[in-house]
């Protein structure tokens, strides 16, 4: 996805999830919500035609314009902007085919479209014999998702066994199970990290970079007077004082468009023995203290070793 600047970018709204998984009951639920729909310019992009078919008897005067992609061949940036261009569009809500990759579909979008929300829908029923047998396409889905939808959830039904599945492949995914019954119950069962939070010297992978970071912003006073060990990429800035350096690594929450670096402060004893712009290994105590670089508390990292290292296999840091 192109790195654009907001106030010129499309805003897309993408739904995802196999047949008759109640996409476009609630896409049409969304449109027909005076909140959502204030009367922009809106393209309906179907890219699957299920048993459901949309009302769309109040499109004209919503401004709501329909437009259907049944071949994967028509799925080229150029038609997707000729469509986008036809219709004088101000967004795009998108239904997907739960049998293409998602992925397809970010090659395919057009320069300054912006994924402003991506949900996916799963019928409970069916969904997990759609991951015994078609893994690969759940795991696409669930890569990319905001947040998923288990509609016609039982009370039968054990939620550990959705709840698992979906954090074999996202930490990130929200997850909200809708009951025969119209009740919605969101997931709040608690993972466990990665890494043991419990001992002395806490070793810190690659990929879990991410997990650890928002854990110990989330709750530092766990982490004080523990010792870490991490890759880094190290950081300054002229207000630092000299024996001070950011440790940290950029972060991917949803999409491209929101990676930052995400750092703490590095304190050195003298003068930091790694550069700026380089990566090290890096070994420190945690202390939970007041410092320059923070408004308030927050874990200072005492420096005991700093090794230049080459970057991680992936060197932007997810949650999945």
């Amino acid at each position: 996805m192109p790195n654009i600047e907001e106030e010129e970018a499309l805003p897309v709204y993408l739904f995802i999830g196999f047949l008759e998984s109640g996409k476009t009951k609630f896409i049409q639920e969304t449109l027909d919500d005076k909140r959502f729909n204030t009367g922009e310019r809106t393209l309906l992009l179907v890219f699957e035609e299920g048993i459901e078919d949309y009302d769309e008897s109040n499109f004209a005067k919503s401004n709501i314009f329909k437009r259907v992609i049944e071949d994967k061949e028509d799925m080229t940036p150029e038609n997707l902007q000729r469509l986008v261009d036809e219709t004088k569009a101000e967004r795009v809500v998108i239904e997907y085919n739960g049998m293409w990759q998602v992925t397809e579909l970010f090659n395919a979008a057009p320069d300054g479209w912006m994924f402003y929300q991506i949900m996916c829908f799963a019928d409970a029923s069916t969904f997990l014999n759609y991951n015994a047998n078609m893994r690969s396409l759940v795991v696409d889905k669930l890569n990319v998702c905001e947040l998923i939808v288990f509609n016609r959830f039982e009370r039968s039904m054990d939620p550990n066994e959705f709840h698992k599945i979906v954090r074999g492949v996202s930490r990130r995914s929200e997850i909200a199970y809708e009951y025969s019954d119209g009740q919605v119950a969101y997931d709040d069962i608690e993972d466990p990290l990665p890494f043991d939070v419990e001992a002395d010297h806490i070793v810190i992978k690659d990929e879990d970079f991410a997990l650890w970071y928002r854990d110990i912003m989330d709750t530092p006073e766990k982490y004080d007077g523990k010792t870490v060990t991490f890759r880094s990429l190290m950081a300054r800035n002229p207000k630092f004082p000299k024996d001070t350096m950011a440790a940290g690594r950029q972060i991917m929450t949803c999409c491209v468009e929101d990676i930052q670096y995400c750092w703490m402060a590095a304190q050195f004893s003298g003068t930091p023995a790694v550069k700026e712009r380089s990566w090290a290994m890096l070994s420190a105590k945690i202390k939970l203290q007041k410092h320059k670089l923070y408004r308030s508390k927050g874990p200072v990292l005492f420096v005991t070793d700093a090794q230049p290292c080459s970057p991680p296999e992936k060197e932007v840091a997810t949650f999945y």
